[in-house]
């Protein structure tokens, strides 16, 4: 069952682009660089960022397939629906896709904004006024930083809404200067590592730093959660699809562009900060880019740079916050969940109610989580229903579908697809114990609700015994 085509196909490919590219930058990685260093114990940390962008290119496999062959508003809720059956197990995965993404959708968006307020602190620092209070009142800082931390996020969060409360074609514009904004900065502190390159910091290794034991493995398991974190956003356009010009090539275009771009980028970027800053000084900062930018052009610079680095943080909660509002319009216009979901602002032709309900969560998880627990909790409620899920889905829609119905196919299937499913379910053992229980008692609660609500509607399993 196809959606009406009600939204404007206003996006091409470069504003696609743009939105996926500053989606998958934001803070991410200028927040974990010191985590990843940290977790793999010295330069070898950039094989963690090579891992992350091998999963993101084969899952971006998965994903332009999808996406080319259903272009429609909500991504991975259709593409569950249909993999599974529209009246039957695609009904119950497609609902607990939306079951989650209140949880994760939010979160996501949470985690921008608090990284944000995080790292706007190197330069909140820098005024004598807040520096002296601080150290007046040492008992009281610790609480006085968290409650900053929150109000900084929710005024960033109802800025963010304000803007994408606008007709899509304003949007794409909007997105487009913003990707400059991120190409600009990091180009530039890429120009200033290769500028002042110390290959034997680079290159210069601890003892055991390739001993592939399970240390080694463990490590880089827990490294690779943040940077495939850093990663994430590079199918936001699958979210978009109703509203972009020439999906079924736009859309894989705009994934792969997205991929490869940005992990050149990262890499590029942690090889020029392992230049100049040792990696036993950077795992412990921060601030780390800031300090690489200090140490390269100056005090001066380095709160341009900061500065430059929030703006990046607001494009990646912007983008989000666009790409995820579509979903739960997509699953209302479905019947598969609340009507008023499904509203078009009047004159504008966007989902505004599900913009503002998904705004207005966001606000209430960056009053009661910290970051990096949220960065955890994102990757564990993902990784089974809407990554593995739709992967198989995939796999199966092979075996119905002619080839005429899809507009891409990716090269060596179904490698990419068992290559994306292995390393998805590795990704969530290496979230750890807590955040993968809450996932799975997420989704039993999920499965339950659907159950409930299912028999009052009538709907699967519960329509037959109904006859």
């Amino acid at each position: 069952m196809s959606e009406p085509e009600k939204l404007e196909r206003g996006l091409g490919l470069i504003e696609a682009t743009s939105l996926n590219m500053t989606f998958m930058v934001g803070i991410g990685p200028f927040i974990v660089i010191p985590f990843i260093i940290r977790a793999m114990g010295g330069p070898q940390c950039i094989l963690a960022w090579v891992v992350g962008a091998g999963l993101a290119a084969v899952d971006g496999c998965v994903w332009a397939e999808l996406g080319a062959a259903m272009p429609q508003a909500g991504g991975s809720y259709v593409f569950l629906r249909e993999a599974y059956g529209a009246n039957r197990w695609g009904r119950l995965l497609s609902f607990l896709f939306i079951w989650q993404t209140l949880f994760q959708a939010p979160l996501s968006i949470s985690s921008g904004a608090l990284g944000f307020a995080d790292y706007s602190k190197y330069l909140t620092g820098k005024i004598p006024a807040v520096t002296s209070w601080l150290n007046a009142n040492a008992g009281q800082a610790g609480e006085a930083l968290a409650n900053y931390n929150r109000v900084v996020a929710l005024l960033l969060i109802v800025v963010a809404v304000a803007l994408l409360y606008r007709r899509i074609t304003t949007i794409g514009k909007i997105s487009t200067v913003l990707w400059v904004i991120v190409l600009g900065t990091i180009l530039w502190l890429i120009y200033g590592g290769a500028t002042h390159f110390n290959a034997s910091r680079v290159f210069t290794y601890p003892a055991g730093a390739w001993s592939f034991s399970w240390i080694f493995f463990a490590g880089l398991g827990h490294a690779s959660v943040q940077t495939v974190y850093s990663y994430l956003g590079y199918y936001n356009v699958c979210n978009l699809g109703g509203e972009m010009k020439d999906p079924g090539r736009n859309i894989p275009q705009a994934i792969f562009f997205s991929i490869f771009g940005i992990a050149i980028l990262y890499f590029l970027m942690q090889t020029s900060i392992l230049s100049i800053i040792p990696w036993q000084e950077a795992q412990n900062s921060a601030f780390v880019v800031s300090l690489f930018v200090e140490r390269t052009f100056g005090m001066h610079w380095a709160t341009f740079a900061t500065g430059l680095i929030l703006v990046l943080a607001f494009g990646s909660i912007f983008s989000a916050t666009l790409g995820y509002s579509r979903v739960p319009y997509a699953a209302a216009l479905d019947g598969n969940f609340f009507s008023i979901f499904a509203r078009l602002h009047p004159t504008k032709r966007f989902p505004y109610v599900s913009l503002l309900a998904l705004g207005g969560t966001s606000i209430v998880i960056c009053m009661f989580f910290n970051l990096f627990s949220v960065i955890r909790a994102i990757l564990a409620m993902r990784c089974l229903i809407q990554f593995v899920g739709q992967a198989v889905g995939l796999m199966l829609l092979h075996r119905r579908w002619k080839a005429e119905r899809w507009p891409f196919r990716m090269w060596l299937y179904p490698v990419p697809v068992v290559i994306a499913i292995a390393g998805w379910i590795a990704i969530f053992i290496s979230t750890g114990r807590t955040p993968m229980l809450a996932s799975l008692v997420a989704m039993v609660a999920g499965i339950l609700v659907y159950l409930g609500r299912a028999r009052l509607l009538r709907q699967w399993p519960f329509q037959e015994a109904v006859r």
